[in-house]
């Protein structure tokens, strides 16, 4: 299957790509390859393949929850450049 260099100007100009003309017949040929082979692959007899997402399976990972004890409040703020009635104090961000 053939692509023209306006078709991918187009697409260029679509995706907001730039495509200098020095590259326009590599990608000419190139997105002409890609679009011979996804020919190929329509006529392909799919009957009875199941659609899927992923070629190979995919698990979970994730690790159960587990409680744990969490850092003493005085530890955490002892850190801290600055706290102020047992919080974090930071500079001011929002104008009024």
């Amino acid at each position: 299957m053939k692509i023209s260099q306006d078709e991918i100007k187009k697409i260029a100009f679509l995706s907001r790509l730039e495509v200098k003309e020095n590259n326009m017949a590599n990608i000419e040929k190139e997105l002409s390859d890609i679009l011979t082979y996804v020919a190929e692959l329509n006529e392909l007899d799919l009957n009875g393949v199941e659609p899927m997402a992923h070629a190979v399976p995919l698990h979970n990972v994730f690790r159960e929850d587990e409680e744990k004890a969490s850092l003493a409040h005085d530890l955490a703020l002892s850190n801290a450049p600055e706290a102020e009635d047992g919080y974090f104090k930071v500079p001011r961000v929002v104008q009024e």
